[in-house]
């Protein structure tokens, strides 16, 4: 779907796009330019759809907005003033939210593993979680495509659905050496890969140089993320991104039934887009917190919100990170942080106390981070400073272990209020006895995986990646917030296609997932308007 030269932004293509008028009935207004809102938008835009995309942040000019600092990339996370809660408050901002055109992609790792057949069937198989309304293999083609597409490189996989990727995988540093070393003295298999960057030149896009900022942004444009890949397709098949664009209300007809586009504010002034239909991708924070907050009298507790399901069964993923010291120099930071990876331990083993499972892969705390992770063991002072002059000496590994859909893990309307006088998310989140299990498990197979590859000590900290659900997708309205269309329920032509609709979450990076799904959510939207203008022809005739 993508052109053959890997296309880039283009600051003479952003400033020649297509630009409509508030009053003019758009085809679509995309909310949100990630990874759902920017695949959504571009394939819609190459269908002939007047298409126009929104979103809070900046577009970003990766040679003059970014920098090669962990303190100044600060400007790529939704820092917007949120509450948080619950027995287990989960921070919100740097590893789970994006600000600006690209979304939370531009500081992504580049990780972009594929779901496994039975995250589609949790429920089933595990009695667990949630069965989706769709399955895997409806999901496998657009997969496919978005991987070469990025494009990704890895080795063969074997776990899941076995797969090879378009890329060879890329060379391995230290900190891979290491993982690799020790999974194999335990007998777990670990590959290289898979990540969003081409391995080579692709295109206008040049050779990973192997700086270790992928998470700061990557200057160099090597890695892959909408706002490089499919936002600039957008932008060359007439569709228009509209940046520093806070959406505030979806506008509805209660009469008909039916949105009839949107409200957001720029430069202090609320404007209008009308539009024939409405997409929402704001992520699993921001998208259910837009649904509350577009009440109307049919719908007086937020849109589509019927059977109150809109904004529950939030998920995160535990991200525990485990580090050790090694007497040979490691220098983590080089390479792509997620460069090995496993994903053995990923499916229920029926022998063990918990049900589902967890991935495992290289992550490269840089210098901060480092010293975040140290003093979260409860170092400070003269031992902080010489575990940061040990820092080339440590590796570190970090699992990504599912925990379960709870209807109580919920975004709610708080009574604090934005920059804007909106309401702000509050987000309430606690951990069941099973998250618990799995993540104890996660965080030993780490440690054991370190000290057989020759750690002399390990530390472990507790963290969490990766916000999905929030407006799920599932077979019925009282269930969910989508059907397996994508189409809230009670509303023909308002859609959400982002990471709010997974039913679950799996073990893996959701970000090739909702790229996945937004390509599917394309073709299905697009096949419904074909239909519709068939429908009408056939009655003219």
């Amino acid at each position: 779907m993508l052109p053959n030269d890997g296309s880039r932004t283009d600051h003479r293509l952003r400033a020649d796009m297509r630009r409509f008028d508030g009053d003019d009935e758009v085809d679509l207004v995309v909310v949100g330019a990630g990874a759902g809102g920017g695949v959504l938008t571009q394939r819609l835009a190459r269908a002939g759809w007047r298409v126009v995309c929104l979103d809070a942040g900046p577009f970003w000019d990766p040679d003059q907005d970014w920098v090669s600092d962990e303190r100044g990339a600060h400007v790529l996370y939704w820092t917007e003033p949120r509450q948080i809660g619950g027995g287990d408050p989960v921070p919100l901002g740097s590893n789970n939210s994006g600000r600006g055109v690209g979304g939370s992609m531009v500081h992504y790792a580049g990780y972009t593993p594929r779901f496994h057949p039975s995250d589609f069937t949790t429920r089933t198989a595990d009695d667990v979680g949630a069965d989706w309304p769709i399955g895997y293999q409806d999901l496998r083609p657009y997969y496919e495509a978005i991987e070469r597409e990025l494009p990704v490189a890895g080795e063969s996989w074997p776990w899941g659905d076995p797969h090879g990727y378009p890329h060879r995988p890329h060379p391995v540093g230290g900190n891979g050496e290491v993982f690799l070393r020790g999974a194999g003295r335990l007998g777990v298999d670990a590959r290289v890969g898979p990540v969003a960057i081409a391995n080579g030149r692709f295109g206008n896009r040049p050779h990973c140089v192997y700086r270790g900022f992928c998470l700061q942004g990557c200057k160099v444009n090597a890695k892959a993320s909408p706002l490089i890949t499919h936002v600039p397709d957008a932008l060359a098949h007439g569709a228009e991104i509209r940046p520093d664009s806070h959406v505030s209300r979806i506008l509805v007809d209660d009469r008909a039934g039916r949105v009839t586009g949107v409200t957001y504010l720029r430069d202090g002034r609320e404007h209008t887009q009308r539009a024939r239909a409405v997409a929402v991708a704001g992520y699993s924070i921001e998208t259910p917190r837009l649904l509350l907050l577009s009440t109307s009298p049919r719908w007086p507790e937020g849109i589509g919100n019927d059977h109150d399901q809109v904004g529950r069964y939030l998920m995160v993923q535990g991200a525990p990170q485990t580090a050790g010291r090694f007497d040979d120099e490691v220098r983590m930071y080089k390479t792509p942080p997620p460069e090995v990876s496993s994903e053995h331990y990923y499916e229920t083993d029926p022998a063990k106390p918990y049900r589902r499972g967890w991935s495992i892969q290289n992550v490269s705390p840089l210098p901060i981070t480092w010293a975040e992770h140290v003093i979260a063991q409860g170092h400070w002072g003269a031992p902080l400073r010489e575990y940061m002059r040990d820092y080339v000496h440590w590796a570190t590994l970090g699992a990504l272990c599912e925990y379960l859909p709870r209807p109580g893990n919920r975004v709610t309307l708080a009574d604090e209020t934005d920059r804007h006088g909106l309401p702000v998310a509050h987000f309430s989140y606690t951990r069941c006895d099973n998250d618990r299990r799995l993540q104890d498990a996660a965080t030993a197979s780490m440690e054991a995986i370190l000290k057989a590859a020759g750690a002399t000590e390990v530390m472990t900290i507790d963290r969490y990646a990766h916000l999905v659900g929030g407006a799920r997708m599932a077979a019925r309205a009282a269930d969910g917030v989508v059907d397996a269309d994508h189409r809230v329920f009670g509303l023909p032509n308002l859609y959400v296609v982002d990471g709010s609709v997974l039913p679950t979450q799996g073990a893996a990076n959701p970000a090739l997932t909702i790229m996945a799904l937004a390509a599917r959510a394309a073709d299905r939207l697009d096949a419904l308007r074909r239909r519709g203008l068939a429908e009408r022809a056939l009655s003219r005739a």
